[in-house]
């Protein structure tokens, strides 16, 4: 991997902007605030039904309306500006984290009613998914962009990592402080959207048509870069995700319990974080799409690692790995299809990207619990592994492009 090493103020140089400074604390209360309900929620439905369906349901429900409403969310904030869709969209949320609170404050006795909120959240979340992934690119310059793309990579690991925790500590205290807590951590990143400077952005007016809606689509298709990069994500999750089976390593195979489901949950996103920072202050230079495609294949072979162990170190270093080669492939990735991609179809190219993310981290987590239930829980990892090394290799045959393609600052 090629990469050169910055001065420490530039690798802080997407701080610079300022308006990219308030932009990175909102995304990160955001997913913050999302990851304490997400748990809160899971808790309290389990509390009231004990039927682990339901907890199927909460993930479906919001992912949901990303799926329905593709063809109007990205339109929408190319349309109306990313920064006012950002910034409705995380104060819908906030309303909803403080239904659930006040829900939960009179009592509830059935799982209706958050069912319902989880539906309008997922619909917020739909709507400030491609504005806030497009809006990064008109608070930095092209030359600056990786480097925010591995800041937002670190802010969104982080989050995740911790926020459950947060989560779970804070409904045990008080289900009411965990919905609190969430609401006032969204309404700060609401007050952080709308005090960014408006952006200068390329907006639409052309009247909303099936042409128009389908813009995102079209662009996609005709620009393989960018289709290349879509569809290398979509299938190289959808094959070697292996997310869901960590309860039966953790509790058949590595025999740890629950401490260790934990610690292995985390594994992945710690790598990613380390590898996120260090990018960072060491972007890589050059020869990008070859980097891209080494990395999804050893993304694949640390999930064959992790499938075969049986040993705790080497199943916790194997996630580590995982995670962190995971994230020089989206760092790659994300870096080129908002370059490659003009500015006044970002948001509907990022709608479909985001659903295509959703889409293979829920199908991968199905596919992998389905083949293990019909092969055996370690075949599904390793065969998947497997497969993400092979749509690497095919994809880097396919996509002569995307294989080409050398600098993430914006120049040739």
């Amino acid at each position: 991997m090629q990469t050169g090493s910055q001065a420490p103020e530039a690798r802080f140089a997407a701080f610079g902007h300022g308006a990219f400074l308030r932009y990175w604390l909102a995304r990160f209360l955001t997913t913050f605030a999302t990851q304490i309900v997400s748990v809160a929620v899971g808790w309290q439905i389990y509390d009231m039904t004990r039927d682990p369906f339901d907890l199927g349901l909460v993930g479906i429900i919001q992912f949901a309306p990303a799926l329905l409403l593709v063809l109007v969310t990205g339109a929408v904030a190319d349309r109306f500006g990313r920064r006012l869709v950002m910034g409705l969209a995380a104060l819908l949320e906030a309303c909803c984290a403080l239904a659930l609170l006040l829900l939960t404050w009179h009592g509830l006795t059935s799982p209706t009613q958050i069912f319902l909120l989880l539906a309008v959240f997922g619909v917020a979340r739909a709507f400030f998914g491609p504005a806030s992934a497009s809006l990064v690119a008109n608070l930095v310059p092209a030359d600056t962009f990786a480097n925010a793309v591995a800041w937002n990579s670190s802010a969104w690991q982080t989050a995740t990592i911790v926020g459950p925790v947060a989560g779970g500590l804070l409904y045990g205290f008080n289900p009411e402080l965990a919905y609190g807590t969430a609401t006032a951590l969204m309404l700060g990143a609401t007050i952080l959207v709308f005090t960014i400077p408006k952006p200068p952005q390329k907006i639409t007016n052309e009247k909303p048509t099936a042409e128009t809606l389908f813009a995102g689509f079209r662009y996609i298709w005709g620009e393989k870069i960018v289709l290349g990069a879509i569809s290398l994500d979509l299938f190289a999750v959808l094959l070697s995700g292996a997310t869901a089976l960590l309860p039966v390593y953790a509790r058949d195979i590595l025999v740890l319990g629950p401490w260790g489901l934990g610690l292995l949950r985390a594994a992945p996103g710690v790598g990613a974080i380390v590898v996120a920072v260090w990018l960072a202050g060491h972007p890589i230079r050059d020869h990008a799409g070859i980097v891209m495609f080494v990395f999804v294949a050893l993304f694949g072979l640390a999930t064959v690692v992790f499938g075969l162990s049986t040993t705790t170190w080497l199943s916790v270093v194997a996630l580590a790995l995982l995670g962190a080669t995971d994230m020089v492939s989206v760092y790659i990735r994300e870096t080129l299809i908002q370059l490659w991609t003009p500015d006044q179809v970002r948001g509907r190219v990022n709608a479909v990207n985001n659903v295509f993310v959703g889409a293979s981290n829920e199908l991968g987590e199905f596919r992998a619990g389905t083949m293990a239930a019909l092969i055996g829980t370690v075949p599904a990892v390793v065969i998947g592994g497997v497969g993400a090394v092979a749509v690497a290799g095919i994809w880097a045959w396919a996509f002569p492009q995307l294989r080409g393609a050398r600098r993430l600052d914006g120049r040739p």
